[in-house]
């Protein structure tokens, strides 16, 4: 892990993440790692990376159907356990929180992508969180359309099909609120 040192809501989010990583490591839910020793590389515990941290659990499924649905070429049991806790916890503040903008969570996430990613991971999250933003901007609802899609009620796209349509994305700079690009391209090493 970084060594970089963050402050406010980004120290929050930090540990939002660290928290998130270690119920998954261990099997546990995020509750369960609060109830007995966690580890943060910063203490006390904010409280709203608590928040964020129970929200993202609460809400894994929906949130990983979304994730999984915005990444077809990459599937989520795939991709790395930072990214996809960190996807996690984004995708949670921009759905449920709404007096943090949809611009700010993707920066903090690629911010964060690059302390605690891999050297790819901030494109790559960066892509897929201005995919899920598009979503959002359109009026989807994502987390209800994941409960759709459980209970059988939505359609369901084949693997074959979805492979076509997207064949990688990559946004070269984190996002800002007056435009999301995504441009696809292949992504052969991840």
């Amino acid at each position: 892990m970084s060594s970089q040192m963050f402050v406010g809501r980004t120290l929050a989010r930090s540990q939002a993440l660290q928290l998130l990583f270690q119920a998954e490591s261990t099997d546990q839910t995020v509750r369960d790692v609060l109830a007995g020793a966690y580890a943060l590389s910063q203490w006390p515990l904010d409280e709203y990376g608590e928040q964020l941290a129970l929200g993202a659990d609460t809400y894994r499924n929906q949130i990983d159907d979304a994730i999984s649905r915005s990444s077809t070429n990459w599937p989520i049991d795939r991709m790395p356990a930072v990214d996809r806790n960190l996807l996690r916890l984004a995708i949670y503040e921009m759905v449920m929180e709404d007096e943090v903008a949809i611009a700010v969570s993707i920066d903090e996430s690629v911010e964060l992508a690059k302390a605690y990613g891999t050297d790819e991971s901030s494109r790559f999250v960066n892509g897929l969180l201005g995919r899920i933003a598009s979503d959002l901007e359109a009026g989807e609802d994502i987390l209800s359309l994941s409960d759709e899609a459980a209970a059988g009620d939505a359609d369901v796209t084949t693997e074959d099909d979805s492979a076509e349509a997207n064949d990688g994305f990559s946004i070269e700079a984190p996002c800002d609120e007056a435009s999301i690009e995504v441009e696809n391209e292949a992504d052969e090493e991840r």
